[in-house]
């Protein structure tokens, strides 16, 4: 058993933790098999995954009916009431096939173990939903303090992506509801990550699920419809003096009062090149 005190912090607590969950999932049953009233179950409110596709709870309800539940539930018993571990999927669709009960198997576990087995087990899964998968990336990287580079290590996917479905998080809510509901694929949800207005967001969102546009189409419209930026000729002229002068790109970046000239260089001589012109000029 795990002691009490918070679910460990860094990479090696969290490889270590993911050995151990796996450990609780495949050892050898605690109480054996069992059949529990679906009265006596609940959901796990710590559950990452919160949205079930209702054709998938059908066709999986319709198997149920004519082959019973294959693969029991994991189950942890509070007081008299039982919390599901693994398995919310089968009892929901257990629920709609009209069982009164449920193939379970019980395991001697508290509360913390249960929470790191939905935390870990919720970012492996196959069949998450973009926006779970992305409160699965960012639950694991708060509750043991690492960084994207150390997630995409532990579990095998680039750090790249890792942050680009985590962003996802940031779009309009409206539209992190089609992309739960599976009506936009997670790279649609990446490029109306470059729309800032919310409501315009929402409103190509709804024009990309009504046409059905594929990704290419949908970057092909934003490239055409994309407004060309207003033009500083002042600022333009000089930025063309400046890198005709230093022999390299310039660009201006920021608005308002936080303005940057950006000056580029591509290797160590060439930084030392750029400043001798620089300190020339004075």
């Amino acid at each position: 058993m795990v002691k009490k005190g918070g679910l460990g912090r860094g990479i090696n607590n969290f490889i270590k933790d993911s050995e151990a969950v796996e450990k609780i999932l495949n050892q050898e049953d605690d109480r054996g098999l069992q059949k529990v009233s679906m009265d006596l179950i609940t959901v796990n409110k710590n559950q990452a995954r919160k949205y079930f596709d209702e054709d998938s709870l059908n066709e999986l309800s319709n198997s149920i009916r004519e082959y019973g539940v294959i693969q029991p539930i994991i189950l942890r018993k509070v007081d008299d009431e039982y919390i599901i571990i693994a398995g919310e999927r089968r009892f929901r669709a257990a629920k709609k096939a009209g069982l009164n009960e449920i193939p379970a198997v019980i395991k001697e576990i508290n509360s913390e173990e249960a929470d790191k087995i939905s935390l870990i087990e919720n970012i492996q899964r196959k069949d998450l939903n973009p926006i779970e998968e992305a409160l699965g990336y960012k639950n694991v990287i708060d509750e043991y303090k690492m960084t994207q580079e150390e997630l995409s290590l532990a579990i095998g996917k680039s750090r790249q992506y890792i942050g680009n479905t985590i962003r996802l998080l940031k779009l309009d809510e409206r539209v992190i509801k089609l992309l739960q509901d599976n009506l936009l694929s997670i790279s649609h949800g990446k490029l109306l990550l470059s729309i800032k207005d919310k409501d315009q967001q929402y409103k190509e969102a709804m024009r990309i699920v009504e046409s059905g546009n594929t990704v290419k189409e949908t970057t092909l419209i934003f490239e055409r419809t994309k407004k060309p930026e207003k033009t500083d000729i002042f600022k333009e002229r000089i930025r063309e003096e400046l890198s005709s002068i230093l022999g390299t790109k310039v660009s201006f970046k920021g608005e308002g009062k936080s303005r940057k000239i950006v000056i580029e260089y591509y290797s160590d001589e060439d930084l030392s090149r750029i400043c001798e012109t620089i300190l020339r000029s004075e």
